[in-house]
């Protein structure tokens, strides 16, 4: 088994060349469908966010009203629901806040057309949908993948690296040179970006005792209440 230090290496030496040429093989072009924003009749959109970039966006607001919980929300998985509707529990990592549709809290419509409110610093995971790296037989949570493309120098190696293409309208079109590097980029930096998260989850880990009613996020900087703050020893929020 591969520990994530061995993936986080891999991670750091893939080729933005190398991804590039398999995004160029696949194809993509943005349709602005909003399928990646919007939620589903099973579930809301559900995209990871990582601590820096829900601070970043805050301070996009600009607004003293505006705070944590009106960009991020608790990943959903491993939490329960109380008599009274609301979460309880411990849960890992955050995922960019939903409307009351279930869909992204960022994403605007017009005439069936979707658009970014916060498109300049949107997260990495919406920088490289539908794509993902998976590497040594693990993946990110984006569902299953239509399509995949081995990287060239991990083919035939313990270290396998492949980058997979999700569900999109958008795969299989033309893409520039410029535009399959650039997306290569940003790939390249989410799949360091999300071992380094794990790695900093495990180390920071400490088992929590929410009380009913309760959420408690631990993320890379530690554990948290639902508003992003720190938790103290005995639990409670700093």
């Amino acid at each position: 088994m591969h520990s994530l230090e061995a993936e986080l290496e891999t991670a750091r030496q893939l080729a933005v060349d190398d991804i590039a040429d398999a995004i160029e093989s696949i194809g993509f072009e943005c349709t602005r469908c909003g399928a990646c924003c919007t939620g589903d009749a099973d579930d809301d959109h559900t995209a990871t966010v990582f601590p820096d970039e829900v601070r970043t966006l805050e301070e996009r607001a600009g607004d003293e009203e505006y705070d944590w919980r009106d960009v991020a929300r608790p990943m959903p998985y491993g939490l329960s629901e109380t008599d009274d509707g609301d979460l309880e529990g411990e849960t890992f990592e955050w995922a960019l806040q939903t409307d009351g549709c279930g869909d992204c809290a960022f994403y605007d419509e017009t005439d069936s057309v979707g658009a970014c409110a916060v498109h300049e610093d949107r997260p990495l995971i919406c920088r490289t949908y539908p794509f993902s790296v998976a590497l040594a037989g693990t993946s990110q949570p984006m569902g299953e993948a239509v399509d995949s493309v081995a990287l060239p120098a991990q083919r035939d190696a313990d270290d396998e690296a492949t980058v997979r293409a999700h569900k999109c309208e958008g795969l299989g079109r033309e893409i520039s040179r410029d535009d399959a590097e650039e997306l290569a980029r940003a790939l390249k930096e989410r799949a360091v970006r999300e071992l380094e998260e794990a790695i900093g989850v495990r180390d920071n880990y400490e088992p929590a005792t929410p009380e009913s009613g309760e959420v408690v996020v631990h993320d890379s900087e530690g554990a948290k209440g639902i508003d992003g703050q720190p938790l103290s020893e005995d639990g409670r929020t700093q």
